[in-house]
């Protein structure tokens, strides 16, 4: 893509996650300091949106390490594609806060050099789409370079990167291709899907030896909620439980961990108790957390974003099926994205992405074997 091009989209991607500058409003990197731009105004005492949790889970890695860095396209002046690192480069200054040229296996390479020479960078890519520019380091070199090196060499990098769809940005900015990184040894694979994950995972990752990418879902930066009072470091080992129930386990994680919530919220109406785990790390799977659930339930259903063939549902429903199939009562149900380039036109995009009803149908069908 030209730079103009690139240019145009990233100003829809900031208008479309209503970080767009207006003097004065979110996002504008005119007023970083601004009552807007301090993550607070206009939301209940005490709580901030998942993007205002990404920015102080940086700032405090920063002031805590004084070998972590931020790098990326646009992160300093501009304040990030999406407005998470407005600010920190009047607050932390050039040497912490790197703008890079468009060129992400540029300066993935140079965050892997960083990370090998004993710094602890945090790499931020636009969007997944545009890491496959960066795939031979990331796949080719920071996953295997402690393998290669007979265990003498790690890269403790973390790379940040906005995946998902649902804001009309088109198929070049919208996929998830999340589960194609979980496929590769040497990667830990992280999906916050809520504030207080998003506020803690990031400080986890940057003490993991090894490359960590951390992928941010674009429909999530203006949720809030209200982390706890002493937010810090999270487990990036377990999954979670978000909802318990008795009926069917709803399985997912990052993005389309709100409307697995909703849905289970209508299938109570019916009746029906699901359990909702948030896979939270896609790479190691916490087996035993899925595992229990579904012998509490006997029934699943895996709901991704992602395309159907070949993808993350595929694989933990593979390993449903070869640990629990005995504790099974229905076959193993999957709600994914249709396997089509993501649309643009809103109703379009709509259409070709799991929602609640989607997901509650799945879950009559494991439970009552109907629609």
């Amino acid at each position: 893509m030209s730079e103009p091009a690139r240019t145009a989209a990233k100003r829809a991607r900031r208008t479309r996650a209503g970080t767009s500058g207006t003097s004065g409003s979110p996002g504008n990197p005119g007023n970083p300091a601004g009552k807007a731009a301090d993550g607070r105004s206009g939301k209940a005492p005490g709580t901030i949106t998942y993007r205002e949790a990404m920015r102080e889970a940086i700032a405090e890695a920063i002031e805590r390490d004084e070998r972590v860095f931020l790098m990326g396209e646009d992160v300093g002046r501009y304040g990030g594609c999406f407005a998470v690192s407005l600010g920190l480069l009047e607050r932390f200054g050039p040497e912490r806060i790197r703008d890079t040229p468009l060129s992400e296996a540029a300066f993935v390479g140079a965050g892997i050099g960083a990370a090998l020479a004993g710094m602890r960078p945090i790499v931020e890519i636009m969007t997944v789409n545009f890491s496959l520019l960066a795939l031979d380091q990331i796949v080719n070199n920071a996953a295997t370079l402690r393998h290669m090196s007979g265990g003498q060499f790690g890269v403790p990098l973390v790379i940040r990167m906005t995946t998902g769809a649902g804001r009309q940005l088109a198929a070049q900015h919208s996929h998830s291709l999340e589960g194609w990184y979980a496929h590769v040894p040497g990667l830990r694979i992280l999906a916050p899907a809520t504030v207080e994950d998003a506020r803690g995972m990031l400080w986890t990752a940057l003490e993991d030896p090894d490359p960590v990418l951390l992928f941010e879902h674009g429909s999530l930066y203006n949720a809030s909620g209200e982390p706890p009072a002493a937010a810090g470091p999270v487990d990036i080992d377990r999954a979670a439980v978000r909802r318990p129930g008795r009926d069917v386990t709803l399985i997912t994680y990052g993005g389309t961990l709100p409307g697995t919530l909703a849905a289970a919220g209508r299938l109570a109406e019916d009746g029906i108790e699901a359990e909702v785990v948030d896979l939270r790390t896609l790479r190691p799977l916490d087996d035993e957390t899925i595992m229990a659930s579904v012998r509490r339930t006997h029934r699943v259903v895996i709901v991704d974003e992602a395309w159907r063939s070949g993808g993350l549902a595929a694989e933990v429903s593979a390993r449903v099926t070869e640990q629990a199939f005995y504790d099974l009562d229905a076959p193993v149900e999957r709600v994914c994205g249709a396997e089509v380039p993501t649309p643009y036109a809103a109703h379009l995009e709509r259409a070709a992405l799991p929602g609640p009803d989607d997901i509650a149908a799945g879950a009559r069908r494991a439970v009552r074997n109907d629609a």
